[in-house]
């Protein structure tokens, strides 16, 4: 009987065994083919290929290590602005220090663009842009990189942080950085929101139109140098920050609708697309999800700083905190793997589901603020 087990067992590894090593046949005999056609180069010959080679080394493990060292990433970096400090609403005239001299006027800058500028420097300064990285663009041997379980996670995270970036930047351009109605649209902002809307895929060169182009991350750090000469304007009192209750209402039902759509976009794919660990965009869906949120719970901290007056005569506070955590709770979540199995498996989690629910639990909380404000 033990014999019996014994061989089973025996015809088991044997099989497994063929079949890796068949796959790996399959897998290394384009190398092989190339290695021997190599061996019957000249060196005239070889000497380009390898040169070729060491560059793709290089460009690989550069590419390799910017995918999977995300510097600077903190959730909670947005306690380095210490808002609760601020007394003064953006856009407001500051007291005068003791010591400062006669006439020197200084306003509140705004929380909401500098932390606006430092997420989108957070993207292409302190962290290389992946998206419109040549060998990003170039995907795994042609297949798109958001279709593999592979080195997409962070491109992901960077564009949902740019998203909130963007919607940001339309916000002020609209309402925030003018008084509706009676002034004009702000340069700076005007010239960050169209900056900020550049395609995030752009390299040095392209097909459509065929040539060279601007990068991305050049037309996003000239947006960082728009958002900070505005707040500098702001500073100095020569530019408008407009800190009216309907202006934060309609600037949190942008916010609101945002996360919406992305809340419909994670429950299509948990719903639809359940393969657990073996769903290759459940990776795409979630961090860009995350990258969302981790922008917005900065930049809804510095709402509630620069908006200060409305939110202390609204009695906002107890809700805002509320948001805050619910943030903070969604932004622990951080799983090595992503699965999206199905919501009632035992086996393979569904992060995807998870992730949905904090968002609608967010937007629950941005949709009572609102309902507030509007009384």
């Amino acid at each position: 009987m033990l014999d019996r087990i014994a061989g089973f067992f025996r015809l088991i590894g044997r099989t497994i065994t063929r079949w890796v090593s068949l796959l790996a046949a399959w897998a290394f005999w384009p190398f092989l083919a190339a290695h021997g056609w190599y061996q019957r180069r000249t060196w005239m010959i070889r000497i380009p290929i390898i040169a070729l080679a060491a560059l793709l080394a290089v460009l690989y493990a550069y590419f390799f290590w910017q995918t999977q060292v995300w510097s600077n990433f903190n959730p909670s970096f947005v306690d380095q602005y210490r808002l609760s400090e601020r007394k003064v609403p953006a856009g407001q005239e500051l007291p005068v220090a003791g010591g400062a001299a006669p006439g020197a006027k200084t306003c509140q800058r705004s929380a909401i663009v500098d932390v606006a500028a430092d997420l989108t420097d957070f993207n292409v300064n302190q962290n290389a842009w992946i998206s419109s990285m040549l060998l990003y663009r170039l995907g795994l041997f042609g297949i798109d990189w958001d279709h593999t379980p592979f080195l997409d996670n962070k491109a992901s995270f960077q564009r949902g942080v740019n998203q909130a970036a963007r919607r940001t930047s339309a916000e002020l351009v609209d309402t925030l950085g003018r008084v509706r109605g009676t002034s004009g649209i702000n340069n700076d902002l005007q010239n960050a929101r169209g900056n900020l809307q550049f395609d995030e895929y752009s390299w040095y060169f392209g097909l459509n139109p065929f040539g060279p182009k601007t990068p991305t991350p050049s037309y996003y750090r000239s947006a960082i140098g728009s958002l900070r000469k505005f707040n500098a304007d702001l500073a100095s009192c020569n530019a408008v920050f407009d800190g009216r209750a309907d202006n934060l209402i309609q600037f949190i039902d942008r916010i609101a609708n945002d996360l919406g759509g992305t809340s419909d976009m994670l429950a299509e794919r948990s719903e639809n697309h359940n393969r657990g660990w073996f769903d290759t965009r459940a990776d795409d869906r979630f961090w860009f999800a995350y990258g969302q949120l981790y922008a917005y719970y900065a930049i809804l901290s510095a709402a509630q700083s620069d908006f200060s007056q409305v939110v202390a005569e609204r009695n906002l506070g107890a809700i805002w905190s509320g948001t805050t955590k619910q943030f903070q709770a969604a932004l622990r979540i951080q799983p090595a793997i992503i699965s999206n199995g199905r919501e009632d498996g035992w086996i393979m989690p569904s992060h995807l589901a998870t992730m949905g629910f904090y968002i609608l639990r967010v937007r629950s909380n941005l949709v009572e603020m609102r309902s507030v404000l509007d009384r």
